[in-house]
């Protein structure tokens, strides 16, 4: 495994590791997110631009469109959770509720 490839995927790692072990308010768990996603963009890129294929060059693209789109549905959220229930912290949710 070239150092590139450790260097993403530890990346990947960290992030679906703060995911799982560090839930405490939902901003920290929307960062996580971003970090993956993040990681996943720029190593989607280097892959294309080490395979020099023109078929592939829109799909890192197209990943950072949807990242886009989930960071602001992900903020969306948070301003809706911070307002309805005055808090961001993941334990004071209750989801049977309304």
């Amino acid at each position: 495994m070239t150092p590139t490839h450790f260097a993403f995927s530890s990346t990947f790692l960290l992030g679906l590791a703060g995911l799982a072990f560090h839930r405490t308010h939902l901003l920290s768990a929307l960062l996580c997110l971003e970090g993956m996603m993040l990681s996943l963009f720029i190593a989607l890129s280097l892959w294309t631009l080490q395979l020099n294929s023109v078929s592939f060059s829109a799909s890192p693209m197209l990943l950072l469109a949807f990242s886009a789109c989930e960071a602001s549905a992900g903020l969306a959220l948070l301003v809706a959770t911070a307002r309805a229930h005055g808090t961001d912290r993941l334990q004071s949710l209750n989801l049977l509720q309304c």
